[in-house]
């Protein structure tokens, strides 16, 4: 990796997102708000009166014309059209279900197809694990049905975590990071480019998502099924680079990048479905609805899962230079990121059910904090909100 891969494949894309989200992000808060394209409050949304929601629409413009400056559609760096292709049915899908309100086996169905986009044209796919467990290859069957339930699974594990200011934005934020850091240091620079486009394309929607008033805009579905969709794609490409390198701690960094979200998913979907209910039915038994009833406010909520999956990230990361093999890496892994978020949730969950007197002092003190703003951020706020 050298200087110029850095500035061209990294900086570049990140920077031309950026300033194109910055431009088209107000109008798409006045034509939402136009035309009534908002996220209506209800009992179980934390939100209080209505936000426009085609915050997706600007991020996706973003990451594509940023893709398209780089030259990310020709050349030797190509990324398959396929890719876009899946991006836009995610997008379509999301805005879609957010103005018609879908019923979710379509929402399923069209997950799919993107995810069979990326099996078949692309050739994303688990083709085998590298030597993980002793298989190094996959009948095709098994690579097709575990990549559509890795795909999928993944979609709809960031999808469900868009519940809060930040929170979906921020967290796909940091995976972006690793990833296209990863990317980098392996030579697949389309991918670097893409995952440091939707980077810089989330950085002004994610503070005028948690600090803005004036030009408030939330991803909606639209967003955060893009989001996910291009997590997938991120995971699914770094675990076929461990295949190819033979490289099985690439399978557990993969995992602690998405821990949070997955595990998160996870457990609240066996809890639905332990207490008979269906598992997609909404709740609000998610970490971040927890971390709320702490009195954590959204942007604090944001941080805070953001570093369990920096934390997972530095766990694997220890773990892997003892000098542990892919499978112990991964029990690893899977151990730390399933305390950090199911042993969080419970114990939390517990201690706030009994009014127990560190929760109370937790609380005073979170009132205290939320009620004080640094220069920096009343700076901030002040000029996300004078922008015309």
């Amino acid at each position: 990796m050298t200087n110029y891969d850095l500035i061209y494949f990294a900086l570049l894309p990140l920077l031309v997102a950026m300033l194109v989200v910055s431009v088209v992000h107000p109008t798409l808060v006045k034509i939402a708000r136009r035309k009534h394209i908002v996220d209506t409050p209800n009992a179980r949304k934390l939100n209080k009166v209505p936000v426009p929601m085609l915050g997706g629409v600007g991020v996706l413009c973003g990451i594509l014309f940023a893709m398209g400056v780089v030259g990310c559609y020709g050349f030797q760096q190509s990324v398959s059209v396929m890719v876009v292709i899946a991006l836009v049915v995610m997008l379509y899908t999301g805005v879609g279900d957010d103005i018609l309100d879908f019923r979710p086996r379509w929402k399923f169905a069209l997950q799919a197809f993107v995810v069979m986009l990326l099996i078949v044209p692309i050739g994303v796919s688990i083709d085998g694990l590298g030597g993980l467990w002793g298989l190094y290859y996959l009948p095709r069957w098994l690579s097709v049905i575990l990549t559509l339930v890795a795909g999928v699974g993944i979609i709809n594990a960031i999808n469900l975590i868009d519940g809060v200011d930040g929170l979906c934005g921020m967290y796909v934020m940091m995976a972006s990071l690793f990833f296209g850091l990863t990317f980098l240091v392996v030579g697949d620079m389309a991918y670097a480019v893409v995952a440091f486009a939707t980077f810089g394309a989330l950085i002004p929607f994610v503070l005028h998502n948690m600090y803005g008033t004036k030009y408030k805009m939330f991803l909606g579905d639209g967003g955060s099924l893009v989001l996910g969709f291009l997590s997938a794609l991120f995971a699914l490409r770094v675990v076929q680079i461990g295949e190819q390198m033979q490289n099985v701690g690439l399978y557990a960094f993969a995992f602690a990048v998405l821990s949070v979200p997955v595990c998160d998913t996870l457990r609240v979907m066996t809890t639905r479905m332990a207490h008979g209910t269906s598992p997609f039915k909404p709740d609000k038994r998610h970490l971040h609805h927890i971390f709320i009833a702490l009195g954590m406010s959204h942007s604090a909520t944001a941080f805070a899962m953001v570093m369990i999956g920096v934390i997972v990230v530095a766990a694997w990361a220890f773990v892997g230079m003892s000098g542990a093999d892919g499978e112990v890496q991964i029990y690893a892994t899977l151990v730390i990121a399933l305390l950090l978020t199911w042993g969080v949730y419970y114990m939390l969950d517990y201690a706030i059910k009994r009014d127990m007197a560190w929760v109370t002092s937790m609380r005073c003190m979170l009132r205290r904090y939320s009620m004080r703003r640094t220069v920096m951020v009343k700076h901030l706020v002040k000029v996300l909100n004078d922008k015309t």
